[in-house]
């Protein structure tokens, strides 16, 4: 039977790149994400083995259609990318409440309740769990969008722990500046662009395919002995610690 790979916020940016990837390399690919039409187009994009699945993964009860679309499938890749960070101007206490929770639901709560919701499905042994997360999370900025990155961290070395024995590898890659994705929308500016730029060492962004070559090397054979790890892909804008 054909593999199978899910892949969350599959419909831009690093997730659809991964989802091509994956698709490219013989897999089924299930992309999830709240955009039907954005959806849509990324299964155009990807080919016939994808599909898609409408879903808040914030909300728990739209996890069963996930689970519905995997159905009785092992799934051989679980890719958590979905995510994101929202501005706020709001100091007071209610409104730094509501943005710490928002950059939680949408990078921490969405992972744990899609890997949770798709944990007896995962193929053991040679299951692979990969957690998209942040330079961010490693060197500050942007409040609770790195402090919520950080908090995959600590959660995939528990996944790691527990998994390993099942045969089943979890991982963290952690992007630099990928200037190819919906994150900074309209708020990239020149300047901040070439800021980015200069602050790696080999002066140029990062590519969604890049991350998706991460995922690539993680999810086959070559990845089965790499577990527990976080893998940064940031042209050496932090350096490895």
């Amino acid at each position: 039977m054909t593999r199978l790979a899910v892949v969350s916020g599959g419909g831009t940016g690093i997730g659809r790149a991964t989802a091509g990837m994956l698709a490219g390399e013989g897999y089924d690919v299930i992309i999830v994400g709240r955009r039907p039409e954005v959806l849509a187009e990324a299964v155009t994009w990807i080919g016939p083995q994808a599909s898609a699945v409408t879903a808040d993964l914030t909300d728990p009860a739209q996890l069963g259609a996930v689970s519905a679309a995997v159905g009785d499938r092992a799934v051989d890749v679980l890719v958590n990318n979905a995510g994101g960070f929202t501005p706020s101007d709001d100091t007071t206490l209610p409104g730094v409440a509501a943005q710490w929770r928002a950059a939680f639901d949408a990078n921490v709560i969405s992972a744990v309740l899609l890997t949770e919701a798709l944990l007896p499905r995962i193929r053991r042994p040679g299951g692979r769990v990969v957690l998209i997360s942040s330079q961010a999370a490693q060197r500050g900025g942007a409040g609770p969008y790195a402090a919520a990155k950080a908090a995959l961290h600590g959660w995939m070395f528990e996944l790691a722990t527990q998994l390993g024995p099942d045969g089943v590898t979890a991982n963290v890659i952690a992007p630099g500046y990928v200037a190819d994705t919906e994150f900074f929308a309209d708020r990239m500016t020149a300047e901040g662009h070439a800021s980015r730029v200069a602050a790696t060492l080999v002066k140029h962004p990062g590519e969604s395919g890049d991350i998706a070559e991460a995922v690539r090397w993680l999810a086959g054979p070559g990845g089965g002995y790499v577990t527990g790890q976080i893998i940064n892909v940031n042209g050496g804008s932090v350096l490895g610690r």
